[in-house]
């Protein structure tokens, strides 16, 4: 089997709390803090990314899943809610996620086990999340 090399992220300092971060993609996420702790709220504070990139991650598994299914989805809106820890680390303890789907002739069972293989095999970011924080998720079917 082929090792693969780490994944590298590159950051740089940009005054301030504000960081700006360079992944491999090359797409560029500025980062910064809110006023009240140094910063000047011109971007995302890091936590916030970590929702952001588990929704990104489930929403994108549910997409796939659902187009080898054959499943024609008009509409998916993903909310995450979190709790997070009030001492430091203020890791995540609790994240829900509620998905809503919105079409035709929906299979409710087809669309539960999309979300299921998701959240239970194929999203790392959920995975990683579980380690600190009970994760939790609806799912809600509206036809048009």
């Amino acid at each position: 089997m082929k090792k693969k090399s780490p994944m590298k992220v590159s950051f740089e300092w940009k005054g301030g709390m504000k960081f700006e971060a360079i992944p491999p993609s090359g797409h560029r996420v500025v980062m910064d803090s809110s006023p009240a702790h140094g910063g000047e709220d011109a971007g995302p504070r890091p936590m916030e990314l970590v929702l952001v990139a588990l929704g990104g991650c489930t929403g994108m598994d549910v997409v796939a899943i659902l187009k080898k299914m054959k499943q024609e989805v008009d509409q998916i809106s993903i909310e995450v809610s979190a709790e997070r820890a009030e001492e430091h680390p203020r890791v995540y303890t609790r994240v829900h996620l509620e998905y809503r789907f919105r079409g035709k002739d929906l299979s409710r069972e087809k669309i539960e086990k999309a979300v299921r293989l998701s959240q239970e095999r194929y999203c790392s970011v959920s995975e990683m999340l579980r380690k600190t924080a009970e994760l939790t998720y609806s799912v809600i079917i509206e036809e048009n």
